[in-house]
């Protein structure tokens, strides 16, 4: 599993401090949301150039880690 506290940084400057990918506008969710509508990866990367496979794997991975702390509270 990628560790993502490598990839997502928080700035209450930058898209309000919602969790963002290497301090650019783009946010976790953004990228969640682009995949919950059937974007591959392939496409993500390609319409987002500056991303990454690993910040994609990141953010997932972020997801669920915030859902295993939702699980246990």
């Amino acid at each position: 599993m990628v560790d993502y506290r490598k990839y997502i940084s928080f700035d209450n400057e930058v898209r309000g401090g919602k969790p963002c990918i290497r301090g650019m506008r783009i946010t976790v969710y953004d990228i969640l949301e682009y995949l919950a509508s059937g974007m591959e990866y392939h496409e993500i990367l390609q319409e987002f150039p500056y991303l990454t496979k690993e910040d994609i794997l990141a953010s997932l991975a972020f997801a669920a880690d915030q859902n295993k702390s939702i699980l246990v509270a």
